[in-house]
C-alpha cells in the first residue's frame, strides 16, 4: 500500500511543482490538530491515510490548470472542483484505501454550505473532512502557489480566525490557531 501511496503522490507533485510535500505538510497539520483533539491511533492511522490521498483526483485534472498563474475561468474552476469525487472514485477502487474517503470526497466542504463537491453544512461534513480542511487551507496559504504569494504564519491563522463558521467549523479552526500558538501544532 506505501508504494502505491507513493506511486500517486509522486504522479501529482510531477504534474504539479507546487503540490510538492504538500500532502506531507498537510497530514502533519491535520495530525497534530486531531492529538490536540484527543483522537487515538487508529483514527490517526486513517487520517494519515486520507491526508495523503486528500488531492489523488488532481491527477485527472488539466496540468496547465494546476499550474496557472492568474484566476481561473468557470470551466477551469469546475474541473478543479471535480477532483474530491475523481479522487473518491479512484480511492473505492482499492479496499485498502476505502477508510480514507471522508477526507478524499469532503474536504473542501465549507461549515457554510458553500463548499464542494456537494455543499454539505456543518456538523453534516464528516469530522475527518472539516480537520483536513483546516490542516488543507492552513497549508495553501502559507505556500507558494502559481496565482499568489506566500501568506505569513501569522496571516494565515489570522484567515483562520476571520474565516471561523464560514469556511472552517469554528471550534476546530480556534483549536488549530491556540494549538499553533501553543506549540502543539508545527511545521
Amino acid at each position: 500500500m506505501g508504494s502505491l501511496l507513493a506511486t500517486f503522490s509522486a504522479a501529482l507533485e510531477a504534474r504539479d511543482p507546487y503540490l510538492r510535500g504538500h500532502s506531507a505538510r498537510v497530514t502533519a497539520f491535520a495530525e497534530g490538530l486531531a492529538l490536540t483533539l484527543g483522537w487515538k491511533r487508529s483514527r490517526l492511522e486513517t487520517l494519515r491515510l486520507g491526508g495523503s490521498l486528500h488531492d489523488v483526483g488532481k491527477i485527472a485534472v488539466d496540468a496547465r490548470i494546476l499550474r496557472k498563474p492568474g484566476p481561473l475561468d468557470e470551466r477551469e474552476l469546475a474541473q478543479i472542483r471535480r477532483h474530491p469525487v475523481t479522487g473518491a472514485r479512484l480511492v473505492e477502487s482499492f479496499a485498502d484505501f476505502e477508510p480514507a474517503l471522508p477526507y478524499v470526497l469532503h474536504h473542501h466542504e465549507r461549515w457554510d454550505g458553500e463548499g464542494y463537491p456537494h455543499r454539505l453544512r456543518g456538523e453534516a461534513i464528516p469530522v475527518e473532512a472539516r480537520v483536513l480542511g483546516v490542516a488543507d487551507a492552513f497549508d495553501a496559504m502559507t505556500s507558494l502557489r502559481p496565482y499568489r504569494p506566500a501568506l505569513s504564519i501569522e496571516q494565515a491563522l489570522a484567515e483562520l480566525e476571520r474565516c471561523a463558521g464560514t469556511q472552517f467549523d469554528p471550534r476546530l479552526a480556534e483549536t488549530f490557531v491556540d494549538g499553533w500558538r501553543r506549540g502543539a501544532i508545527a511545521a
